[in-house]
């Protein structure tokens, strides 16, 4: 699986080429017959057959393919951007919120170790201005 872009492509699934190959009839009778099997096979593959066969020109089907490529990366790219974005944003919150908690934590922690130093008198209060 070198091509990065059949992924999920499996040997026994039609490809595209191998789909406009039969659609244009470049197909000896054996292949021709190989195909027509996997159609049978393949719910999917027979509704992908119907799509194309659907197109008027034939030629432009490529075209097609390749601006819906562009199409689908532009919008993965993006979708990804604004993750990433949306990924930093969260992270000052929760930045700014563990500092403040530990900051409150700490306040809280001196006001009443100061307290009950006064209940027991070990602090003097002396205010010199």
């Amino acid at each position: 699986m070198s091509d990065w872009q059949n992924i999920l492509q499996q040997d026994d699934e039609l490809s595209a080429e191998e789909l406009l190959n039969y659609l244009e009839g470049n197909l000896s009778e054996e292949e021709r017959h190989q195909t027509e099997r996997k159609l049978v096979d393949s719910p999917f593959a027979e509704e992908a057959l119907q799509g194309l066969q659907a197109f008027k020109n034939k030629k432009d089907i490529q075209q097609y393919v390749d601006e819906l490529n562009r199409q689908l990366q532009k919008q993965t790219a993006e979708k990804k951007k604004r993750q990433q974005k949306r990924k930093l944003k969260g992270m000052d919150w929760i930045m700014i919120t563990i500092v403040t908690v530990l900051l409150l934590c700490f306040l809280g922690y001196v006001a009443i170790h100061l307290q009950q130093k006064i209940k027991k008198g070990i602090v003097v209060t002396s205010i010199s201005g």
